[in-house]
């Protein structure tokens, strides 16, 4: 455990070299091929997430192709998945968002589902208010404005780290326009009040 919670922290912590020693001192101890293939995987979405997308499929891949080939060859794949992770840019903000929710859901705090998001496929939804949903693919830029969650919160916070800073600047862009108008809001009534 000591080995691989060395090889966890060196994927983390950006240094191929001693990634693939730890992954090479695994095993030729015996480790289970499979096992390190699951730590990769983890840590490809618990360490790397979106920041660099394709981890996850490497990790997929990696797990599948050890499975199937088995020792010795499949530690040509383990120390390439490895080392692809160690030199990913990392992220955890898909892990803090998880975490986030599913905290809030555990301790109770849970949203009805919004009418216009209900189903709305079987006779008598609309008579229960199951109506008004925007299908995005009718704007021409495959968005519109309307309430997913039904209250103001938000779960994960992309970085700017690899693609997140994609994905950050694309969620901005998305949500400019009523973040923006519930600023203004917020600064005529905090005007008011000083009035």
């Amino acid at each position: 455990y000591d080995a691989a919670s060395a090889l966890i922290k060196s994927m983390r912590g950006s240094d191929p070299d001693a990634t693939v020693y730890w992954v090479a001192r695994m095993l030729e101890a015996g480790e289970d091929p499979r096992f390190i293939a699951r730590r990769i995987a983890i840590l490809a979405s618990e360490d790397i997430g979106n920041a660099d997308p394709n981890a996850i499929v490497i990790a997929s891949a990696c797990q599948q192709i050890v499975e199937r080939i088995g020792m010795p060859e499949c530690q040509l794949t383990l120390a390439q998945a490895a080392i692809y992770m160690a030199t990913a840019p990392k992220s955890n903000a898909c892990t803090i968002a998880i975490g986030s929710a599913m905290t809030d859901v555990r301790e109770g705090r849970t949203i009805p589902v919004p009418k216009h998001l209900r189903d709305a496929h079987y006779g008598g939804s609309k008579r229960l208010g199951h109506e008004g949903y925007k299908y995005p693919h009718n704007d021409p830029r495959g968005f519109v404005e309307q309430t997913y969650l039904g209250v103001e919160k938000h779960y994960y916070v992309p970085t700017d780290h690899g693609h997140e800073k994609t994905i950050r600047e694309r969620m901005e862009s998305l949500r400019g326009a009523s973040d923006t108008s519930g600023v203004e809001a917020e600064k005529k009534d905090a005007s008011k009040k000083e009035d």
